[in-house]
């Protein structure tokens, strides 16, 4: 068993990073996994209503991001997890293997043979943003809205929910989270990040096996 590796010197660059990844994971699965009936009556308050139906579900993704210092972005692909009420999973198989778990208050990366430990409570302002993923998983509206402003546009046949963050230290990390879908079908969630840097995934609901 390969042994955990101290987080202290990783830790400024990892949380950057897990930002965005976790955001994408839990809105990812949570809009991914909505049955056809979510769009009976078509608002803000009966979308949240139907993403807390949803208690698990397992979905594939296709992550591009573009970073300024490169020339093409970066693309990766795996699976997407989810089971209620905490735990959230994301495994990229390409181009390399990583795995993110996070479940209640510990967080887990495991890149080939190292791991990462992170106890959320020791880090408030990433504690805040995964209790706004739970939030969204949970469809709890009041708490999504303590940390976003929300915007739903369109109808069930072509629409977007955008979320601008309310806090200003995450505004210095992430400017506006867009989320396109089509009927019962979200096809793309983009993040734009405040230094420019962008994520754009699409996603794909998969059967639970």
């Amino acid at each position: 068993m390969t042994p955990s590796v101290p987080i202290s010197k990783q830790a400024v660059t990892l949380v950057r990073h897990l930002r965005s990844q976790a955001f994408m994971l839990a809105v990812g699965l949570a809009l991914a996994l909505l049955s056809p009936a979510a769009f009976a009556a078509w608002d803000l308050q009966q979308l949240m209503e139907s993403l807390a139906q949803s208690k698990s579900g397992r979905a594939s993704f296709v992550e591009k991001k573009s970073i300024a210092m490169l020339d093409k972005p970066v693309e990766s692909a795996g699976d997407l997890l989810f089971s209620a009420p905490d735990r959230l999973e994301k495994r990229t198989l390409k181009p390399q293997p990583e795995t993110m778990i996070v479940n209640g208050d510990e967080l887990v990366i495991e890149r080939g043979r190292q791991k990462y430990n992170l106890q959320l409570q020791s880090y408030p302002e990433l504690a805040a943003f995964i209790d706004s993923i739970r939030g969204t998983l949970a469809g709890d509206r009041k708490a999504l809205e303590r940390n976003y402003r929300l915007s739903l546009e369109g109808s069930a046949e072509r629409w977007t929910l955008q979320l601008l963050p309310l806090d200003e230290k995450m505004r210095a990390v992430i400017r506006r989270i867009r989320i396109d879908g089509v009927r019962d079908q979200v096809r793309r969630i983009e993040i734009t990040q405040a230094d420019g840097d962008s994520s754009l995934m699409t996603i794909e609901k998969l059967a639970t096996p």
